[in-house]
Formats: structure tokens, sequence, C-alpha cells
């Protein structure tokens, strides 16, 4: 899971989180994320747990400890950024993302890259919870990307807008890639 150190200036992002947290929990999926307690992130966690459901923190040391998460199922310190991303992939089978920032579009950028360029065995599908057309700009970009030359439709295939929790749910479930040297 992907999303904002910060909550944003929407309220609606904060009802996502919560929304996506709770149908996380009552699918019986974990939740594995950046590891803090602020914004989208804490929000995310704290609706998992509250619905009974596991979340798991892979925090970097880089940062201080005093946003991370304290009352995670689990917490795994890493040494920095590239491996925080690295043990998320590991830990996931997919990617959801809410609205964020940098941080949340380099994640997404690089897990869908590792999906193309094939470095991990099984491929994450990847969901954009696209709240209040957050990310709608950035489709329209990736796909004049792919109008240019210079993105495979097949690429951006792993890619999806969803509305709702229950659609970036079902998308993770049901998204099957095609061969994987397609993909490379």
């Amino acid at each position: 899971m992907f999303c904002g150190s910060s909550s944003g200036a929407d309220p609606a992002f904060a009802d996502a989180a919560r929304d996506l947290g709770t149908a996380l929990a009552r699918a019986g999926a974990g939740l594995v994320y950046g590891g803090a307690s602020v914004g989208l992130m804490g929000i995310l966690a704290d609706a998992v747990i509250g619905a009974g459901g596991d979340a798991t923190g892979v925090y970097p040391d880089v940062f201080t400890r005093d946003v991370s998460h304290d009352g995670l199922t689990d917490l795994h310190l890493v040494a920095d950024m590239h491996e925080r991303k690295r043990l998320m992939y590991e830990l996931g089978d997919g990617i959801i993302a809410l609205p964020g920032g940098l941080g949340t579009l380099e994640e997404v950028f690089e897990a869908a890259t590792w999906n193309q360029i094939g470095l991990h065995e099984a491929p994450h599908p990847i969901a954009l919870l696209n709240v209040s057309g957050y990310y709608d700009g950035l489709m329209g970009f990736l796909r004049h990307a792919v109008d240019q030359g210079l993105l495979k439709a097949r690429h951006l295939a792993s890619i999806t807008l969803t509305d709702t929790p229950t659609e970036a749910l079902d998308h993770l479930r049901t998204f099957r890639f095609v061969d994987a040297e397609k993909w490379s």
C-alpha cells in the first residue's frame, strides 16, 4: 500500500483511507505499508487494526522513530528507502495507491518498472484509488506516453484506476499478467 504521510487537502482522502483499511480487514487481506502513524498512512493502518486486521509496517531507519506506528502487528526496520520498497514488494501480493506525493508516485513507478522488466518472479498488479479524480491527470499523461510510443500499452495495463476500495481489491484479485516474456 502506498499513500501520503500527510492527509491532504480533501477530506475524501482520509475517508478513502479509512474505507480501504476496513475493506482490507473484512476481506482478510493484511496491510503492508510504510509503517508511519501520520497522514493517510496512519489513518489506513488505524482502520485496518480497528477492524481486526493485520498491519505490517516497513519503516526506514533514516526517519526518526517518533512517527512510526506502535500498534502494528509487525514492524520491520530497514536501512533505507530502497530496502523498504523491496521488502514491501516481497511481502505483498499487489499494490493499491491512495493519494500521495512524490514518495507515493516514486513507489508506484518503481513497482511498475519492476513489473515491466520482470525483476521479481511474481509481478504485482497496481490499483490507483482515484479519490476525487486525484489520479486522472497522471493516467492521462501515461496514455499520452503510450500514444507517443514511449510506453507500451501492455506495460501500462497493470496500472488501473479504481473508484472504490472494493474495485481496487477486485483488481488485485482478478488481474492476470500476460506471459512474463511479453513483459520484458
